[in-house]
């Protein structure tokens, strides 16, 4: 993820997109600490929770936000660091996952069963 951050940040530098380009900063910043913190390179899931907390904190601003430039920039950031995290799986993609098992759940006489 830290690779992907770093050519956006260059690719909003060359488009001249400065609100991008600091809220990916601010991530590579966030990753720093927290990888100083654990004294380790961070994992996936991790990195993943990072860019949760700084996109919770966004949207919990904005909805404060009164002044409508702000909001926008706001916007703008929640749009960049949502594009950072992994799609969630479609409801169609999760049905199709479980259908090979969904009659043996249904049959099941308990939910201890059901669950395996």
């Amino acid at each position: 993820m830290v690779d992907d951050i770093k050519a956006r940040m260059t690719r909003a530098r060359r488009e001249k997109d400065d609100v991008a380009r600091n809220v990916l900063g601010l991530a590579l910043g966030e990753f720093q600490t927290a990888e100083a913190r654990a004294n380790r390179p961070l994992r996936d899931e991790e990195t993943v929770a990072v860019v949760r907390k700084l996109l919770k904190s966004n949207e919990e601003t904005l909805s404060l936000a009164s002044e409508a430039s702000g909001a926008e920039a706001l916007r703008h950031e929640i749009e960049v660091l949502s594009a950072l995290l992994p799609a969630a799986p479609s409801p169609e993609a999760i049905e199709s996952a479980i259908a090979p098992v969904a009659d043996a759940v249904r049959a099941a006489k308990s939910e201890g069963q059901a669950m395996g």
